[in-house]
């Protein structure tokens, strides 16, 4: 029989090794996962701009190829960097942490925000990342607005663990194809956003349905976390904006 100090030696010999095989495994595993969540994050900037047949094997070479320029903006729409050369994903825009950001602008400190620029068949395409909180954890994706900063391109859209078939529905082109023609800024140049709204909008005006899509049915709080993180998102960047025109 062995006694209580030698199994208590050998559990705590067996924990240090298991801590010392999981570190190691982890910092071995970490430069992989940190570029797949690059590959992820170029896929969807780029779907966003609807630049297609991108996968996780070209997303890099296409990334570089249709991002021309990567500006990172502070609160007042000054910019702080600028980034044309090959290598994008290197760049303080690339790197920007959303959700820091946003925290900072929610508790009124300084903040700093990406924008990426594409070039797409002569046309200019504007991305601006997105991020905010769904119904059960948070939710992300891009905007894609032409040269003009008003008009939609296109947006992708994900989440962490909404509710498959009702509030996950946001990632699905059912959704997200409503989006393209819709405006940010109203007639009268007043920053507006991007509405997500129930009752249908073929029921609602012209000028209604003109910055609104529908919500998702059975969905929301997921379609509210949308409609928040759009708005809260974009009218970070209208400073900028206007300091353009």
């Amino acid at each position: 029989m062995y006694s209580n100090a030698y199994i208590f030696r050998y559990a705590g010999l067996m924990v240090i090794l298991v801590a010392a095989i999981l570190s190691s495994a982890a910092m071995l595993l970490k430069p992989m996962q940190e570029r797949n969540e690059a590959v992820d994050k170029m896929q969807s900037i780029l779907d966003a701009a609807g630049i297609e047949n991108v996968n996780s094997k070209n997303a890099i070479e296409l990334f570089n190829q249709y991002v021309t320029k990567m500006i990172v903006i502070d609160e007042k729409g000054v910019i702080t960097d600028e980034y044309k050369d090959a290598g994008k994903e290197n760049s303080e825009a690339f790197k920007v942490n959303l959700k820091e950001q946003l925290y900072n602008k929610s508790i009124n400190r300084s903040f700093k925000l990406p924008l990426y620029v594409l070039e797409k068949d002569g046309e200019k395409i504007n991305i601006v990342p997105l991020r905010g909180v769904g119904l059960w954890g948070p939710i992300w994706g891009n905007i894609a607005l032409k040269d003009d900063f008003n008009t939609v391109i296109g947006v992708t859209f994900g989440h962490k663990s909404e509710t498959p078939g009702l509030g996950a529905e946001i990632e699905t082109p059912v959704f997200t194809d409503l989006f393209p023609g819709k405006k940010i800024f109203n007639e009268k140049g007043d920053f507006v956003s991007v509405g997500v709204i129930k009752g249908g909008i073929e029921n609602f005006p012209a000028d209604v349905q003109r910055h609104n899509v529908d919500a998702i049915s059975g969905g929301t709080i997921t379609s509210n976390g949308v409609n928040d993180m759009i708005k809260n998102v974009l009218e970070s960047y209208v400073p900028y904006i206007q300091k353009r025109e």
